[in-house]
């Protein structure tokens, strides 16, 4: 395991390192890609070993046997999260984005309202909006850096037309690990307004010193309109392999969730599952290391925001995403994005695209070699230089 190996991922098809060019304006030979949400890691050694002997077998066929790749999921959310689930209830979609579609067609129809709390990750609403469905946006509270949920506020927004609420846990792009009261409060606000809650739980194992509590142990008592979404990409960087669990524990919703899997021909592909069942059986390790390399990282960036006047990052306890508020700069978006992009050579994702509330923010993805976020951080103080 490391962390500080160079991997230069430039002219790989890499969407982080090939298009920051066409869609930033920033070079890859002089700049940093912290945009999209994947990291410069080799994965675990368990996942080229394991895709080695399906190499060397040679033959691609259909997969068959699901049981041991189920049962290396269900012992992953046991050890790592103390979450019992039954293997029965997993079924496997091309990533938590096409799960989240997928929940779209299962459980709501045209121009019915999917609640987000927002900001929050894009592809929520893109998804939202693609099938016809109408966003409705609860703004989360940013409460002196740190956001929360004002419930009452979300009541009065109601209308009664909502069917689903999408929540993100831990949150992206804000970094917090919602509490077991929190987590309590929006499975009472989904139960009073009778909406199926999809938890999207991708980033659970990348906390740093805070407890990450899965939805069905901070209210068991909802299993009957709970979907949840958990998947390996994130944790072990292996988002190429489009591989996502959507786990059910309530039959009804099951059914409805595998008449749209039917109906849309969905079905998993051998290469992912092979790499989710190594990454769940011998990946303990790695991620461990992983999350003590990510703090260290989280940490310096921190502290150049926290030397730029004006500049404002939220306290992480998940992610490997810095959010940063620019607000307090007096800046335009269009200054601070020039100097961010055409002074420090840096590739960040715009806050405006994840709803409201994150129009004066910028997010940056610090999962790489610390060298070269170093020498960005480095890059991005000097091109605020004239603020300090």
């Amino acid at each position: 395991m490391n962390f500080d190996k160079p991997i230069d991922r430039r002219n790989t098809h890499s969407l982080k390192w090939d298009m920051m060019k066409p869609l930033y304006g920033v070079d890859p030979e002089h700049g940093t890609s912290m945009w999209v949400a994947d990291m410069d890691f080799e994965p675990p050694a368990a996942v080229n070993d394991a895709l080695q002997k399906m190499i060397s077998d040679g033959v691609y066929g259909y997969f068959a046997d699901y049981s041991d790749y189920r049962n290396s999921i269900t012992g992953w959310m046991d050890r790592r999260h103390g979450w019992s689930v039954d293997p029965e209830h997993i079924f496997t979609t091309h990533g938590l984005v096409n799960a989240v579609a997928l929940c779209m067609q299962s459980y709501t129809q045209q121009n019915d309202g999917v609640v987000l709390f927002t900001p929050v990750y894009h592809a929520f609403a893109r998804v939202i909006n693609a099938a016809n469905r109408r966003v409705v946006e609860c703004e989360l509270v940013n409460n002196d850096g740190r956001y929360e949920m004002d419930f009452d506020a979300y009541d009065a927004q109601m209308d009664g037309t909502e069917k689903m609420v999408i929540l993100c846990s831990p949150h992206n792009p804000g970094g917090r690990v919602w509490t077991p009261a929190e987590l309590r409060g929006v499975a009472d606000f989904a139960e009073r307004h009778n909406l199926i809650l999809v938890s999207d739980e991708v980033h659970h194992d990348l906390t740093f010193g805070v407890k990450h509590t899965a939805m069905p142990l901070a209210a068991p008592d909802i299993a009957h309109r709970l979907v949840m979404l958990t998947a390996p990409s994130k944790t072990f960087n292996i988002a190429g392999a489009y591989s996502g669990n959507v786990i059910i524990a309530d039959e009804k919703l099951r059914k409805k969730f595998a008449a749209t899997m039917a109906a849309t021909a969905t079905s998993p592909n051998s290469f992912g599952l092979v790499m989710t069942q190594a990454v769940y059986d011998h990946g303990d390790e790695w991620v461990d290391a992983l999350r003590v390399y990510l703090d260290e990282n989280r940490k310096i960036v921190d502290a150049t925001m926290a030397k730029i006047p004006g500049l404002k990052s939220m306290e992480m306890e998940s992610t490997f995403l810095s959010w940063v508020d620019f607000a307090d700069t007096g800046m335009s978006q269009s200054e601070y994005r020039e100097r961010i992009q055409k002074t420090a050579h840096i590739a960040a994702n715009y806050g405006e695209t994840f709803g409201k509330g994150g129009e004066t923010f910028m997010r940056f993805n610090f999962a790489t070699q610390r060298a070269q976020l170093i020498a960005a951080m480095e890059r991005l103080q000097d091109a605020f230089s004239d603020l300090q």
